[in-house]
């Protein structure tokens, strides 16, 4: 396999959301837990896991045509 066909603008777009969206929330998360704001940090978290969720379903997951067999 060609690096230039694994690391694609697209691929690494996807690495980018998944590491802000897990590891910088929780990284977040866990500060503010610790600075005494529990809650505040458990916001973030789902809000941020949230954002990367939706993001990756209106980028790749939205656009594709699924449907299933059309002959009968």
């Amino acid at each position: 396999m060609d690096s230039d066909t694994f690391l694609t603008r697209d691929t690494l777009l996807v690495i980018v959301l998944l590491v802000v969206g897990i590891g910088g929330s929780g990284l977040a998360r866990g500060l503010l837990h610790e600075q005494g704001y529990d809650t505040l940090g458990s916001a973030v978290f789902v809000l941020g896991y949230g954002t990367m969720v939706l993001l990756l379903w209106w980028g790749w997951v939205r656009p594709l045509d699924i449907t299933g067999p059309s002959g009968r």
